[in-house]
């Protein structure tokens, strides 16, 4: 008897043991806060690329789709509803090749342009600056407008600014006068140049950073307009470019771009958005987890010239890219957007908030009906993608305090590495709720989660989960809301200590009280 319950006490103390291993450990050290998430981290891209910007945001005044003037109301409602900050516009490698005087004046009478980057489509230009600060307008969110450094000249990038931003006498302002617009626009966030290492303009570091010092010069701060420069930074782990602009350039640039894309593939065959197995679906994630890797590298190598963090590291070209969807014009980008692409949205967020002292910006690539893509659109109808119920669930960041997190988490082991199983954030608001975000990057099991909450006592816990059976599965126009957000009932708070349980497969947005 006495052997049995021996060996009963050790099955016990094993199957306790398995099941704490399981577990993983979240401190949250809600009194140690000190940095700001800001809120343009959330902000969108929107490029002259396939049908982002045209039957996208634009259907003409004309058109039977709802709108106003021209801009659709179901996509200006949707963005609204996931409180967008900022807009990136007119690329891209389009912005090298887009001479912003065609876009002026009445629509009849603008020049048609070669697209020569993407599909080598013609564009009538009718949707151009007016329209582009009509939409931020519409949206409520502050424009980003990327010049052109690449085949544009120094004056043409400075009477642009003038055009747009000066109140006064001058040939610029009674240009836009003439053209509808009395009051200038407040603009403050201003990209000099967009991957001028390749598509705007294959210069070395060394030759951008003087061209961007000359550039810069002359976009004035007119009245109490304040231009935010934004300096086209890496690609990649490009750390000599970062480190060349940050000792050339330094006080003359507010912000550094970052740009990676997450290519499960090769650049030639990147694989298919929707058609995966689940090696492919780990080699994803672990390309998505390598933003952080290069957030940090670049970081450290912008620490060293600004120690103060005055320079942001702006990603603003950042998501998934697969190969387009069959039987769709190659040039067009478009392609699917699942489950996994949500996951990818998610733990990048995560890395991003987790990053705020050095990232104050990032921007999806793209918004609508292009990559990663929050929104698809076809004739009259929209359907929101996964990434967009993403955005939808971290909205309550924006703006808050980022609470300091540390954990130890499960590791997924998969051909060619591993990777903890869970990605978390979590900020509190000027209310002092507290909003935490948590990503169960394995697609086969649930993860528990034991929660310590450092500096608080905690009464109620409510939450939502996007989730699906499959991360394969996605929302089609026939089926637009196969995922989506529900309620979720998983957590549990008790004063200090929290306990969650995530399906597999799953993002939860929890608030804390």
């Amino acid at each position: 008897m006495r052997v049995k319950m021996i060996l009963a006490l050790t099955a016990t103390l094993g199957m306790l043991s398995a099941l704490h291993a399981q577990e993983n450990k979240v401190y949250f050290n809600v009194d140690q806060g000190d940095q700001t998430i800001s809120k343009h981290i959330y902000g969108h891209f929107s490029e002259h690329l396939g049908h982002c910007i045209y039957g996208g945001f634009w259907v003409g005044e004309d058109s039977p789709i709802p709108n106003t003037r021209g801009i659709r109301n179901d996509v200006v409602k949707a963005l609204k509803d996931i409180s967008i900050p900022n807009l990136r516009w007119p690329g891209g490698c389009f912005a090298d090749e887009y001479h912003w005087m065609d876009g002026i004046g009445p629509r009849s009478e603008r020049p048609k342009m070669v697209n020569t980057h993407w599909g080598g489509v013609v564009e009538d230009n009718s949707f151009g600056t007016h329209e582009f600060l009509d939409l931020c307008e519409q949206l409520s969110c502050e424009p980003y407008i990327c010049g052109n450094v690449g085949s544009g000249s120094v004056e043409e990038m400075s009477k642009w600014v003038e055009y747009i931003t000066f109140d006064g006498e001058s040939p610029m302002a009674n240009l836009r006068k003439k053209n509808g617009r009395e009051k200038p626009w407040k603009v403050k966030f201003w990209g000099v140049g967009n991957e001028n290492w390749g598509c705007g303009g294959n210069m070395n570091a060394d030759y951008y950073s003087d061209l961007y010092r000359r550039y810069a010069t002359y976009c004035r701060n007119y009245g109490d307009n304040r231009l935010y420069k934004i300096a086209g930074g890496p690609n990649v782990d490009d750390y000599y470019w970062t480190e060349t602009l940050m000792k050339k350039v330094g006080g003359q640039m507010q912000g550094l771009s970052l740009h990676y894309y997450t290519v499960p593939g090769t650049w030639s065959k990147k694989g298919s958005a929707t058609q995966f197995d689940e090696q492919e679906y780990f080699t994803t994630i672990g390309k998505a987890f390598h933003m952080g890797e290069l957030v940090a590298k670049h970081s450290t190598i912008m620490d060293k010239y600004d120690p103060q963090k005055r320079i942001a590291l702006i990603p603003d070209e950042w998501g998934t890219w697969f190969d387009v969807e069959p039987g769709t014009n190659p040039g067009f980008l478009f392609q699917q957007n699942t489950m996994r692409d949500a996951i990818v949205a998610g733990l990048t967020l995560n890395m991003f908030n987790n990053h705020c002292d050095r990232v104050k910006m990032a921007n999806i690539a793209q918004t609508i009906n292009v990559l990663q893509a929050v929104i698809l659109t076809k004739d009259e109808k929209i359907v929101l993608t996964p990434t967009y119920w993403v955005y939808y669930l971290y909205k309550n960041h924006q703006d808050a305090t980022l609470i300091p997190v540390k954990f130890n988490a499960n590791k997924i082991k998969y051909q060619g590495g591993e990777m903890d199983a869970i990605s978390v954030s979590a900020s509190r608001n000027a209310e002092g709720k507290i909003n935490i975000t948590l990503v169960n990057i394995d697609p086969n099991k649930a993860q528990s989660i034991a929660g310590v909450l450092n500096g608080v006592n905690a009464k109620k816990v409510s939450g939502k989960i996007l989730s699906s059976s499959k991360v394969s599965n996605y929302n089609t126009f026939e089926t637009p809301n196969a995922v989506t957000v529900k309620e979720f009932n998983g957590a549990k708070v008790n004063g200090g200590q929290l306990s969650v349980s995530l399906p597999a497969g799953s993002i939860v947005q929890l608030e804390i009280q």
